[in-house]
Order: structure tokens, then C-alpha cells, then sequence
């Protein structure tokens, strides 16, 4: 069956299954394959379930009309994806970067809902796997599209920006964030870079955070000519200012037309961290950009409430609980520090967990951070996971190896009326300790 055969099946069956636990009626199951588990097993289970029909790349499995043999089905769901791509005749902004991807990506999201019809990636649906699924949600009623694209290892976001064809795009940050996968902060810079190649040979557009140094740089390097910037000066095609960042961050913020005639505006936000102003002039300046008056653009802002443990304000009976523990690495880590350091509070503690994947410089980096925590202004220092154990030196800190020590050790010496930041990697589990405080 060719792409374009089996696309006219999908405009049938547009609902697409990666999962036997979620099938719906008449969706198209694609038995993908990963290191513990084999689709093709699951391809009968999810025919008796609704499936319309079950896409394998094993034979034996093929015992009826409602499955569609092909050679390879990861990279058919790649190539179907390409197809329906060429198919929507709507922007579509890439969004990558080491760090803020998903925050942006909702404020966005959140900014242009306010006048069309807007698709984002769905939870962290990103890779070579999400982002061909992204792109196959993107029906006819969408106006506009937002595609996450994240990546540990160069060449991911060229191929990704491949399937999804942006015509706009842009790079939040660039962090020590994979630095294993992309072999040090250069293999990052490089990596991520991609989008920035991608745009530059499409004519496509991107928007250029003006006050960062080194994503002005890499624009540069690769000569992309249609960039729309955002940063602090007058001269951006956004001018923004911090007006206030606690709990909240507040900004003020003007048209490059309307600078000189002294008209500014206020956007008020619900996300705590002065590492989220960036990503918020960033949302500002695309809903601007896609000719949003000054009010939606507010109230895109505004009606965004952070969730899934991404900067978000906890109120509990014991403490204020800042919940940044959805992923963590050196660049988010150094941030969210001194975001900490930043805030008024009488008292303030803070949670730290181990950072993975950072190779080679995992010691020195965990020092890095261990160096900066210390010097703190923080009642209570707690460092989780076998990394930050190995730097155990000073006693006006506690150190564990497992969450589990720690969660002994909070019940009989809880954290009370404390400003407390948690963070840490994923895989630290650091969401378990929350019933503590």
C-alpha cells in the first residue's frame, strides 16, 4: 500500500492508536515497536476492541482484511504524517529548546486560542514517535498549529522539522540540558541549531529572542533573514519590562509602532520564576505577530495556569511549595536557584534532586550546583540521589540516597511555613514527597 493509498484510509479512520489500553471506534492502530514490547502482539486485541484497522510489519499477524501489512510501521507513521503535512495549508510553529518548551508552548497556545482555532502537542509528545502523531491530530478545523519538537541527540530536530515543516519557529533556550546524548554544551548548541538551518533554506520565519547572545549568534551563523524579535529594547518588534515577580510575574509591554507614542500594556501571569519572563514576551510577541489585539494577548496570558509540576505555586497547610520537578539540569537548576534566592519569604528551603543524563560532567555539574545551593539563603538544604551523595561534605546540609530516606527524614523533621523548592529529574520521583509538606 502506497502513502497516498493508506492516506485516504486515515481520512476515513483520522483518529490514530499507539495503544490498545486507549483504542476508540474506528481509529487506525499502528503496532510500533520499542525495546520491551512488540505491537504486532497487540494487533488483534485492538481490532476486537473498535480498531478499524491494525498496521504490522510482521506477516504472521496479518490473519484477516483489517490488517495493513507494510514494510516498516514507525517509519509508515513518519511518512503518513509527512503526507498530511503537505496536506494543511495553516501556520505551523516549531518550537525546541534545552529548556521552557512546554511552558512556552501552553502560553502560546493560550495566546492564540483567544481568536483562532489552535492545535498544540498534547503533553510531551515531542519526538520521532509525537511529533508524526501530533501532526496526524491537526484536522481541517484548526486554524494554526504549535509542534514541540525536543531531541537528545543531533540530527533529531532536523529530522523532526522534516515531518513537521514549520513556517515558524523558535529556540527558547540553549542549556546544559542531554549533554551526554549531544556530546557537551556545543553538541546542544548544534543540535538545536537545526530548526534555525530548517528555516533558513525554507524562508521561513522565526522569533528571535534579541537579549539572548548566543541564539542571536547561532541566527546569524546560519543566515536566517526573517527573524521577529523580542527582548528589552525599544527596537524589538516587542519591548518588555519586569514590573513585579512576586508570587507572580507581572509585565509591562509595547509594539515597536507604538514605543515611540509611549503606549504600553500589562500582562499579568500565573507563573512564579523570573525564568518564565522570557517565555512570556516570547507568547506576547507571536500572538502580536498573528495580529491579536493588546486585550486577547492579556488574556491569553493571564488565563494560563502552569500544571504537570512546571512552575507551579503550591499553597499547602504546611508551606508555599514551589513544584519545578517535572525534569531538572544544570541551566534549569542555576534559574530556579536564583529565582529562590529572588523571592520574599520569611523562611525558604528547598528540595534538591540528581540530574540525569549528563555523561562525563555529571560530577562536576552536581558540584556546580551543590556550590550554589550552599550559598543560599535557605533554612533547610536537602540533597536527593546517588550523585549529589557522592559530594556530602557539609553539615549544614542533609543528604540522601533515595526519596525514601528523605521522606523518613521530613516525616520526623518536617518543613513548616517555608518558601520550599523542590526539583530534580524525572526519574528522582521528587512528586512523593509533596504528602510531607
Amino acid at each position: 500500500m502506497t502513502t497516498e493509498q493508506l492516506y485516504k484510509v486515515y481520512r476515513k479512520h483520522p483518529v490514530i492508536c499507539t495503544d490498545t489500553r486507549k483504542i476508540s471506534e474506528s481509529c487506525l492502530f499502528f503496532a510500533l515497536k520499542g525495546d520491551q514490547f512488540n505491537g504486532n502482539e497487540f494487533a488483534q486485541q485492538a481490532i476486537e476492541s473498535g480498531a478499524a484497522y491494525a498496521l504490522i510489519d510482521e506477516e504472521k499477524y496479518a490473519v484477516n482484511e483489517h490488517f495493513i501489512l507494510v514494510s516498516n510501521v514507525l517509519e509508515t507513521l513518519q511518512d503518513l504524517a509527512r503526507f498530511h503535512r503537505k496536506m494543511l495549508n495553516i501556520p505551523v510553529i516549531g518550537i525546541t529548546g534545552s529548556n521552557g518548551k512546554t511552558t512556552t508552548k501552553e502560553l502560546i497556545r493560550s495566546v492564540l486560542s483567544q481568536k483562532f482555532s489552535t492545535y498544540a502537542t498534547e503533553g510531551n509528545l515531542n519526538n520521532h514517535i509525537g511529533v508524526p502523531l501530533s501532526i496526524l491530530s491537526i484536522t481541517d478545523d484548526f486554524e494554526i498549529a504549535i509542534i514541540e519538537m525536543g531531541a537528545n541527540h543531533q540530527k533529531e530536530i532536523g529530522f523532526l522539522c522534516e515531518i513537521a515543516q514549520p513556517t515558524h519557529g523558535l529556540i527558547t533556550n540553549i542549556g546544559k540540558a542531554h549533554l551526554e546524548g549531544f556530546g557537551g554544551i556545543e553538541g546542544v548548541r548544534k543540535g538545536k541549531g537545526e530548526i534555525y538551518e530548517f528555516i533558513s533554506k525554507s524562508g521561513a520565519v522565526v522569533f528571535l529572542n534579541a537579549d539572548n547572545a548566543v541564539l542571536k549568534e547561532m541566527c546569524n551563523e546560519r543566515g536566517v533573514q526573517n527573524t521577529i524579535s523580542y527582548g528589552s529594547a525599544f527596537d524589538n518588534f516587542i519591548s518588555a519590562a519586569l514590573k513585579t515577580s512576586s508570587p507572580y510575574l507581572v509585565i509591562d509591554w509595547m509594539t515597536k509602532s507604538e514605543s515611540s507614542k509611549d503606549i504600553s500594556y500589562t500582562a499579568k501571569s500565573n507563573l512564579p520564576g523570573i525564568y518564565n519572563f522570557d517565555n512570556i514576551v516570547c507568547a506576547i510577541c507571536i500572538g502580536s505577530y498573528f495580529q491579536l489585539s493588546p486585550g486577547q494577548i492579556n488574556a491569553g496570558i493571564s488565563s494560563y495556569h502552569p500544571l504537570n509540576n512546571r512552575s507551579q505555586l503550591l499553597k499547602t497547610e504546611k508551606n508555599t511549595v514551589i513544584c519545578d520537578f517535572y525534569n531538572a539540569n544544570p541551566s534549569s537548576m542555576l534559574v530556579a536557584l536564583d529565582n529562590l534566592e529572588s523571592m520574599n519569604a520569611a523562611s525558604k528551603a528547598m528540595i534538591l534532586g540528581d540530574m540525569f543524563e549528563l555523561g562525563m560532567e555529571a560530577g562536576k555539574e552536581h558540584q556546580l550546583i551543590l556550590d550554589k545551593a550552599m550559598a543560599a539563603n535557605s533554612a533547610r538544604k536537602i540533597f536527593i540521589g546517588e550523585e549529589f551523595y557522592k559530594l556530602k561534605r557539609s553539615k549544614a546540609a542533609e543528604f540522601f540516597r533515595t526519596v525514601q530516606e528523605a521522606e523518613q527524614a521530613l516525616a520526623e523533621n518536617p518543613i513548616l511555613t517555608s518558601t520550599v523548592l523542590v526539583k530534580g529529574s524525572r526519574g528522582m520521583k521528587l512528586e512523593t514527597l509533596l504528602k510531607l509538606l
